[in-house]
């Protein structure tokens, strides 16, 4: 297994924490993207974004464009009346960056920004959304071998060193769930399997309120994470590069991975009336944003503007269309 020597303030934290006993990819991605101050998420700085300083650029960094798209589509989805008296509630914004600081014209009684790590209190009638937010948490790293899945895991055999090994055992988050493993793969098949994702929309599930969910990011089926991915779907976004060394820069660099969209629609459906809607964003803001899309094509008639380039990259499958999905439910 490969060793990764770095200097940075949290090797001494995850030294502490795995110097005797290795722990698990999640347990070092929580450390890595979550530690107070030194954690990717808990920096001051800003790493969303077209500049050359930062490390990845979201759908939301199209600004207002996205932003009257998403809100017109959540006001007509909700109706009028619904959307009047509820809150709109976006999870995991960037400070500063949330949606209705680019529309303020929405039709929403209030809004709430619940940032990445904060604690999930939602009630009432609302709309919930969330762009990119599951695939910025924990997940699990295993390997097919020699017949059996193993887990993957973050040893420290010295300060300033992390090695990732083998576990002796499935970590009890993985254990729980172990059966929904294929009994066999192909020899040194590797599955990231994001069961945090799962975690953080049943607990938002459990919460007592009604209204919408619209839940933007990228993943794939179940079927394709386990069939077509051999390499697993984990990666690192630094300076706006993507790599696969998720031990190589603790602190300095997002790790992420696809979500798998089967349980969290099931998770979905549990709460909800009519069946949920999983769909590219592609066929998400041509059906369920049509009149914010023609009013952004209709205001530069005839002339190139940003907003109708910002439109394009949105919704055109070379572009953002096909490699994002939206995963969006009403609950009554």
């Amino acid at each position: 297994m490969p060793t990764y020597t770095a200097n940075n303030p949290l090797l001494d934290s995850l030294y502490s924490a795995c110097n005797t006993h290795p722990i698990d990819y999640a347990q070092y991605i929580e450390r890595a993207l979550y530690t107070p101050e030194f954690g990717y998420y808990k920096q001051q700085r800003d790493r969303v974004g077209r500049r050359a300083e930062c490390d990845f650029y979201t759908s939301e960094s199209l600004g207002a464009c996205f932003a009257q798209l998403v809100l017109t589509a959540a006001e007509d989805l909700l109706g009028p009346e619904k959307s009047q008296q509820a809150c709109f509630v976006e999870i995991a914004a960037e400070p500063g960056n949330a949606l209705v600081h680019h529309w303020p014209h929405h039709p929403f009684a209030k809004t709430q920004v619940i940032r990445q790590g904060e604690p999930m209190q939602v009630a009432g009638p609302i709309v919930i959304f969330a762009n990119e937010w599951l695939d910025a948490l924990p997940f699990h790293r295993l390997l097919f071998t020699n017949g059996q899945w193993r887990e993957r895991g973050v040893f420290s055999p010295q300060k300033g060193q992390l090695q990732e090994v083998l576990l002796d055992a499935f970590s009890p988050a993985v254990s729980a769930v172990a059966e929904r493993l294929p009994k066999t793969a192909p020899e040194g098949y590797q599955l990231d399997w994001p069961l945090a994702a799962e975690n953080a929309l049943a607990e938002l599930m459990a919460s007592d309120w009604t209204g919408l969910l619209l839940c933007f990011d990228y993943g794939k089926s179940w079927h394709t994470v386990l069939q077509d991915c051999p390499q697993g779907t984990a990666r690192t976004y630094q300076n706006h590069v993507q790599g696969n060394d998720l031990l190589a820069a603790p602190g300095a660099q997002d790790i992420t991975c696809d979500i798998i969209w089967d349980p969290l629609k099931s998770l979905l459906h549990s709460v909800c009336a009519r069946e949920p809607v999983l769909e590219s964003q592609e066929a998400f803001l041509v059906q369920r944003a049509q009149r914010a899309a023609e009013s952004i094509v209709k205001a530069s008639a005839g002339t190139f503007s940003e907003a109708k380039q910002s439109l394009m990259q949105l919704m055109h499958p070379a572009h953002m269309g096909q490699r994002f999905q939206v995963l969006w439910g009403l609950r009554d």
